[in-house]
């Protein structure tokens, strides 16, 4: 029996296997190479994210007004030229008053994130995986390149909303692609590893940075890669999932059929076998909840704010810190490279920790270590220790990024997980889209933008008290069971 076999027989997640990964595995090279294109998406998005590092970096300057350095107000400024040649603060004069647009430019780029997460996903449930993402894709690389040559500062602030449209929308069609294609006791795994080229992608932007010194420019170079993501139009296709909820069976059987000879398992009968499942789940086919169940009863509702103030906290604290780095002493593609590197290995580290310490247990305490170096951070100098306290602040709130995914998907019953999911990952998109403006104290006031930033992972180490753990459960289904869940009866078999 070779690996495949034992996959769709053993699986470890305690739940029974249905037709589809019976007949194409639960991971071989199918499920491979999809991960391999959808791993791809990664690379752009957090080029784009994380841009505003070198789009808008620490600017110093000479107002010839009075030859004073960084002085306001200044209608003469004179930059300092001797690390970047060009950047949006020198190209629009982005300081005194001005200053708040440079933060506000990264806000709606987030902005654009929530409204392309809502907008795509919606999209990717009626219209299919595959076109929704593909013209996100196209989407992505037109305004990329649009971007490198808008003259003026609102234009600009415009594509860039519309590429953090296009991020938002690769992101979720992409992880969306790959959990209907996984095997369930792959999941877990795969989750955190979809991060791995995202935090790969951060690492090589300073390599842009350092080799491209002009904002223009450096937009340009990190827009070029997406040309790679057209092979999708050829290489990528609708979920079978997706198409046997829409009925269209016989395309979705053909898909199955190709991905069961890549895995090298059977495929006789697969049409009448997946028939027949199609029937099985339109027999059982539950209504679908909505956001509002969340919070109709005490127990769900406790849950969803708890869990939503650990998505907020967590992108709030990632791209915020991140972004901080940046304005720290030294060498400012040192910095970066060291808060992305420490990021991966805070990663990889993840998928281990998930095994054996508890979901719960894994936010509170990092949470806490958040909370502790940004603290530590407030009171000290410029240097490398101030680096070293930012770095593991990043990477302790990356940690919580990755497990709150797989924690909330198993926190709430099958009927309102993509609401409670739907809706978390929208605070997550309003804390990344305050960070910019608390990025943005360091200039004046360094110890309240660390004391700032400390604040929320301090508080949502205790709101995460409140939550129960949900290592090794079985996943729930109704609306009840939700609500009864981590209660003192306890309703949910353990595995």
């Amino acid at each position: 029996m070779d690996q495949q076999q034992k996959d769709q027989e053993m699986p470890d997640s305690g739940q029974k296997v249905d037709a589809i990964q019976k007949a194409i595995g639960s991971f071989g090279k199918y499920q491979f190479f999809l991960c391999f294109l959808m791993f791809l998406v990664k690379f752009p998005v957090a080029f784009h994210q994380m841009a505003i590092i070198f789009l808008a970096p620490k600017t110093d300057y000479v107002c010839l007004d009075n030859d004073l350095q960084n002085s306001c107000p200044c209608s003469n400024p004179e930059y300092d030229k001797s690390i970047f040649t060009n950047t949006i603060i020198m190209e629009w004069d982005l300081i005194c008053e001005n200053k708040w647009l440079s933060s506000f430019t990264q806000t709606l780029f987030q902005l654009g994130t929530l409204i392309g997460s809502v907008v795509f996903g919606m999209a990717s449930d009626r219209y299919g995986r595959k076109n929704p993402l593909l013209a996100a894709v196209v989407l992505q690389l037109v305004m990329g390149l649009v971007a490198s040559f808008v003259p003026e500062f609102w234009s600009f602030t415009f594509v860039r909303f519309l590429i953090g449209a296009s991020v938002g929308g690769t992101m979720v069609t992409s992880f969306v692609i790959i959990m209907e294609s996984v095997g369930s006791q792959y999941r877990h795994v795969i989750s955190a590893l979809y991060q791995v080229p995202f935090n790969t992608g951060h690492l090589l932007l300073p390599v842009f940075g350092y080799f491209i010194r002009s904002y223009d420019k450096f937009q340009l170079a990190i827009t070029i890669p997406n040309i790679v993501l057209l092979s999708f139009f050829f290489l990528v296709t609708d979920t079978p999932r997706w198409l046997i909820a829409m009925k269209r069976t016989d395309e979705a059987v053909k898909i199955i059929e190709k991905a069961a000879k890549m895995n090298n398992l059977p495929t006789e009968n697969l049409a009448q076998k997946i028939g027949v499942y199609q029937k099985e789940i339109e027999k059982h086919n539950l209504k679908k909840g909505s956001i509002l169940d969340l919070f109709r009863t005490p127990n769900l509702r406790k849950n969803i704010l708890a869990m939503s103030f650990n998505w907020l906290t967590c992108s709030y604290c990632f791209y915020g810190v991140s972004q901080y780095v940046g304005q720290l002493g030294g060498n400012v593609f040192v910095n970066v490279a060291a808060s992305a590197s420490v990021t991966i290995l805070g990663t990889l580290c993840s998928i281990p920790m998930m095994k054996v310490m508890g979901r719960r247990t894994i936010l509170i305490v990092f949470n806490f270590i958040c909370a502790g170096v940004l603290i530590i951070l407030s009171v000290l100098p410029p240097g490398s220790w101030s680096v070293v306290c930012a770095c593991v602040g990043v990477v302790s709130s990356f940690v919580v990024f990755v497990v709150v995914y797989l924690h909330c998907t198993e926190l709430f019953p099958t009927v309102v997980r993509n609401a409670a999911i739907g809706f978390s990952s929208m605070m997550a998109r309003v804390g990344s889209m305050v960070a910019p403006f608390v990025v943005g104290l360091g200039d004046t006031s360094p110890v309240w933008a660390a004391l700032t930033f400390a604040v929320l992972p301090l508080c949502a180490g205790f709101v995460s008290i409140l939550l129960p753990e949900t290592k090794g459960i079985e996943l729930m289904t109704t609306l009840e069971e939700g609500e009864n869940f981590g209660k003192k009866t306890k309703n949910v078999v353990q595995k």
